[in-house]
């Protein structure tokens, strides 16, 4: 019996809205699916160079990793084997090393310290998701540190669904600045004269010093993502944004951890956590350590809302805003 033209093309309208409709789902099921553990290698620099530790361009010199306060952001996915590569850069004068708090290795030969001109390789696997610290370890550790010589490694969990997504994120280390990192006395006393967010007293906050020129930015309703590492060496942070909430925070950027709405939170030095801060107005928070003599110093970042606010800020190469 031949079908009519009308009837056809009804059955061929089923079968191809039935067709996009699977492959639509076998799209949204791929994209669901965890990710595949893969190998990778992630290779640094120790270098000793001068960097300034304000706006105005004050000057020291820095231990860091590639040049800069803080080292790069390395970023891996749970399961995934990492291979590490560090080089002690031949012009430096002192040995080097890496602690990386996402590795479960050998302290002893894994985390050696490396003389100038040395390569260093060592292996783990990213078995738990966060926002971890890595720091040069090598004695006496706290000297390194207060140098500069410290950086973040994320490791997304394999459950792309672990988190709610995110539309910006941003990297934010504090550390100490001490004026003479040669006086180690005064390091284990912790006299530092500023505590900085991203190597720089208030890099980010030209409220507070007409010098700076830099605000992270988000629009209104954006879920903002800041991974928050306390390197440093010895001070503790009471991490809070003023004029918001924070609207989820997870300790040690582990979605297991999750906590919610909540003001502050305590992140101890060597420790670091995940929050996620969204504001239903235009305007501005700012991101601070609650204890005033380190936010009165330095420990301060305007996070401007706005709806034209720069596109490109809090993705790609700008999560850590240099």
């Amino acid at each position: 019996m031949r079908h009519s033209p009308v009837n056809c093309f009804k059955t061929g309208d089923i079968f191809m809205r039935k067709s996009i409709l699977l492959a639509a789902s076998a799209i949204m099921a791929m994209a669901c699916q965890p990710a595949f553990a893969k190998e990778v290698t992630l290779t640094l620099n120790a270098k000793e160079v001068m960097l300034p530790i304000d706006n105005k361009g004050t000057m020291q010199a820095s231990w860091t990793f590639e040049g800069q306060v803080p080292g790069p952001l390395l970023r891996v996915t749970e399961g995934d084997t990492v291979t590490i590569v560090l080089t002690n850069d031949a012009a430096n004068k002192n040995s080097h090393s890496i602690d990386l708090h996402a590795a479960r290795v050998d302290v002893i030969q894994d985390f050696e310290a490396i003389k100038p001109g040395e390569t260093k390789t060592f292996q783990f696997v990213a078995t738990h998701p966060g926002a971890f610290y890595y720091h040069c370890g090598s004695d006496p550790m706290y000297q390194h540190i207060a140098r500069g010589m410290f950086g973040v490694i994320l490791v997304d969990p394999k459950d792309p669904n672990a988190l709610p997504k995110a539309d910006r994120e941003y990297v934010l280390v504090q550390s100490e600045v001490y004026a003479n990192p040669d006086d180690l006395h005064s390091i284990m006393k912790s006299d530092w004269s500023n505590v900085v967010f991203n190597g720089v007293a208030f890099k980010y906050d030209p409220v507070h010093d007409p010098a700076a020129t830099k605000m992270l930015v988000a629009k209104p309703g954006e879920r903002v993502r800041v991974y928050f590492i306390n390197a440093g060496p010895n001070e503790f942070s009471s991490f809070h944004p003023i004029a918001g909430i924070w609207d989820a925070v997870y300790p040690s950027g582990n979605p297991a951890n999750k906590k919610v709405g909540m003001q502050s939170m305590v992140v101890g030095p060597g420790d670091g956590a995940t929050f996620d801060l969204i504001s239903p107005v235009e305007g501005a928070n700012v991101i601070v350590d609650h204890s005033m003599a380190h936010a009165h110093t330095g420990a301060m970042a305007v996070v401007m809302f706005s709806n034209d606010a720069d596109p490109a800020m809090g993705r790609g190469d700008l999560i850590l805003v240099p």
